[in-house]
């Protein structure tokens, strides 16, 4: 049985970060190994309007997340984080506060995230009517020293999802 880690998925919005999680649950599942999916999106949406997207919002809900990767891999899970986790205080409350920690950049350009674009946030930035996207509003700043770089603009969903598996398990 491989060792429990959790994996912190970061990279800009509509980059790929949830479905590779989800897709990397079930992959690992299927393997007999325990894990768990935590997403900032419905970390976000749990709280509601309580949390908007400023700077210390976005801290409240990364320390949320990093305190349930905390329990769930103490319960014996591997857990995988997906969120955006962009601001640099963010990034090293991660670091310093999560058990261990791998971080995976999810590697995609701002022009293909925009084309991929689920939820309309691009079009709602570009049209003024949301002014705190980050990779649009303002740039996503790169990282300096990802464990993992899963690139989704030129590899496969199957592709990454099996080389993250190998990451994770060793095998």
């Amino acid at each position: 049985m491989p060792a429990r880690r959790t994996l912190w998925l970061m990279g800009p919005t509509s980059g790929g970060k949830t479905t590779i999680a989800v897709a990397v649950i079930a992959a690992l599942r299927e393997k007999g190994v325990p894990a768990i999916h935590f997403d900032g999106d419905e970390v976000r949406d749990f709280f509601g309007t309580t949390h908007g997207f400023a700077a210390e919002d976005r801290l409240r809900v990364v320390k949320v997340l990093v305190h349930l990767a905390n329990k769930a891999m103490d319960a014996g899970l591997t857990v995988i984080v997906s969120a955006l986790t962009a601001n640099p205080d963010a990034r090293a409350y991660v670091r310093e506060h999560t058990n261990n920690i791998q971080i995976g950049y999810v590697s995609c350009s701002i022009e293909t995230c925009m084309e991929r674009d689920p939820k309309g946030l691009y079009e709602r930035a570009s049209s003024g009517e949301i002014d705190t996207l980050i990779g649009y509003n303002t740039p996503y700043p790169p990282l300096d020293d990802p464990d993992l770089v899963l690139d989704t603009e030129n590899k496969s969903l199957d592709a990454i999802t099996t080389e993250t598996v190998r990451f994770l398990t060793g095998v």
